[in-house]
């Protein structure tokens, strides 16, 4: 039986393993799930917080198991060793040693060849972490990148590893084949048009709200933002952060309206995750900012989708 704590009185995220306690079954999991613990040295406003992410998303597991009867009443735990390894070890205000660390910790991870879930902290953690899948692989790597918002700005005030960087330094990551980096969901005027046109000049798709509102299904733009991703590729990453989701799905994070509901969401994890991902990374849950951890609950949804989803890719590779 796992030891029910990952620290404090704070359980393991769904019931996993507990990899910290006990690092030697960590080779007998299919999934491991980590926290990254880390707000940049600049953030905005009041949207703070979002280092407490990990911690609280943990905390509002504990409510769920892994049964889903909307999806042919799968049960993910059926299939699918679960193990929390804990929080990278950030050092705050210190972007770029956190930066090693992140990069270290998820190297570690990728060379056991489980299928991470990193829970954030800001955006800023995808890019160390598709570096350490770059090291520890040497393979090529397509990302399907679902936000509001391109987070390709140079630098964030001055911190090139800000949370509104991590594209812009993933376009310069030797691995990461930008023509098959799909910007999903990208909507709203806190872009700017240099975003845009960055974004274009990279090689990158974006495809906005309003191809997703277009598209017959969203299951269909799913595949099409997939079918992308995967070409001249040995795999593809899903990295999602909570505001693509409309406010008032997302009441903890930025007023960012005419973004996804959580059925469209859903679905599009769920069809990714089916067609076949390396892993994934959910960021920018303030819970600070949410009364009632809203999003600190509905990231055990996504990555039940996502997990319930990568179970129909085994199942597919084994007809």
């Amino acid at each position: 039986m796992s030891t029910p704590f990952i620290y404090g009185n704070t359980p393991c995220f769904l019931g996993a393993e507990n990899l910290v306690r006990h690092p030697d079954k960590e080779k007998d999991m299919d999934v491991t799930v980590y926290g990254v613990p880390w707000e940049g040295a600049v953030t905005w406003g009041d949207y703070t917080g979002c280092e407490l992410g990990p911690k609280v998303i943990r905390l509002s597991s504990a409510r769920y198991s892994g049964y889903l009867p909307e999806l042919d009443h799968i049960d993910v735990f059926e299939h699918l060793k679960l193990g929390d390894k804990g929080d990278v070890a950030v050092t705050p205000a210190e972007p770029e040693d956190t930066m090693k660390k992140i990069r270290e910790f998820s190297k570690n991870i990728w060379e056991k060849g489980t299928f991470p879930i990193a829970f954030g902290g800001d955006h800023g953690i995808t890019y160390p972490i598709m570096e350490g899948y770059i090291e520890a692989t040497g393979k090529k790597v397509g990302i399907i990148h679902l936000d509001a918002h391109y987070d390709n700005n140079n630098d964030s005030n001055g911190d090139p590893y800000g949370r509104g960087t991590p594209f812009a330094r993933l376009y310069e990551t030797d691995g990461v084949v930008n023509e098959s980096l799909v910007h999903l969901g990208i909507h709203g005027p806190r872009n700017k048009p240099e975003n845009g046109r960055l974004a274009q000049k990279a090689g990158t798709t974006t495809l906005t709200i309003e191809d997703i509102r277009q598209a017959d299904h969203v299951r269909e733009i799913a595949k099409r933002s997939y079918e992308i991703a995967s070409k001249n590729t040995d795999a593809v990453y899903l990295s999602i952060c909570s505001d693509v989701l409309d406010h008032a799905f997302n009441p903890g994070g930025p007023v960012d309206g005419n973004g996804l509901n959580s059925y469209e969401l859903l679905n599009i994890v769920h069809e990714i995750c089916s067609l076949g991902v390396i892993g994934m990374d959910f960021v920018e849950v303030y819970p600070q900012q949410d009364g009632n951890d809203f999003s600190s609950h509905f990231a055990s949804f996504v990555a039940l989708y996502a997990l319930a989803g990568h179970v129909t890719n085994i199942k597919n590779k084994k007809v």
